[in-house]
C-alpha cells in the first residue's frame, strides 16, 4: 500500500468515528497523474447524489503526456464505489447534525487505487490545543529516550 495523498488537515480539524475503504472511478490519465503524486485532497469532501457517494473539490492535475484532454477540469466530482448497504448508512450517518464524510488518504491496493473515507466530527478550538499539546510531549518524549539510548 503506497500512499499517494494523506489529508493530514482532516485528521487535525475531525475527529475520526468510522474509518471506510472505497474505490474510485477515474480515467486513464487521471491515474497515471496520480501515481505521479499529483493529487490533492485538501478540502475535498464527500457528497451524495441519485443514490451515489461523489468525491467532491479532490484536485487532480493535468496528466501532460494526454493529449485527448482538452476540457479537462482536474477538481470535477470522482464516483465512489461503495455497496448499495454502505451508501445508505453513509448517508444516514451525514444527515445527523455535526457529521461529515471525509477523505483520509489515496493509495494503492494490488492495482486498484483505493480512497481511505471516515465519518467524522468537527473538533473545538480546545481540542485542537489539545492535540497540539499531545504532539508537541510525544515528540519531547521521543527525544529524551533518544538522548537515554
Amino acid at each position: 500500500m503506497t500512499p499517494y495523498a494523506v489529508n493530514k488537515k482532516a485528521q487535525f480539524d475531525y475527529e475520526l468515528l468510522e474509518k471506510y475503504e472505497a474505490g474510485l472511478v477515474l480515467s486513464g490519465a487521471e491515474v497515471k497523474s496520480i501515481r505521479n503524486g499529483h493529487i490533492s485532497l485538501k478540502g475535498s469532501f464527500v457528497n451524495f447524489y441519485n443514490n451515489q457517494a461523489f468525491l467532491v473539490n479532490a484536485h487532480v492535475a493535468k496528466y501532460k503526456f494526454a493529449s485527448n484532454q482538452k476540457n479537462y477540469e482536474p477538481e470535477h466530482n470522482r464516483q465512489l464505489l461503495l455497496k448499495d448497504k454502505e451508501i445508505n448508512y453513509l448517508r444516514g450517518k451525514l444527515q445527523v447534525v455535526g457529521l461529515t464524510i471525509v477523505p483520509i488518504s489515496l493509495y494503492n491496493k494490488g492495482r486498484h487505487i483505493k480512497l481511505e473515507i471516515a465519518v467524522a466530527r468537527g473538533k473545538k478550538k480546545y481540542d485542537k490545543r489539545e492535540s497540539i499539546k499531545k504532539r508537541e510531549l510525544d515528540r519531547e518524549i521521543g527525544k529524551k529516550m533518544k538522548i537515554v539510548n
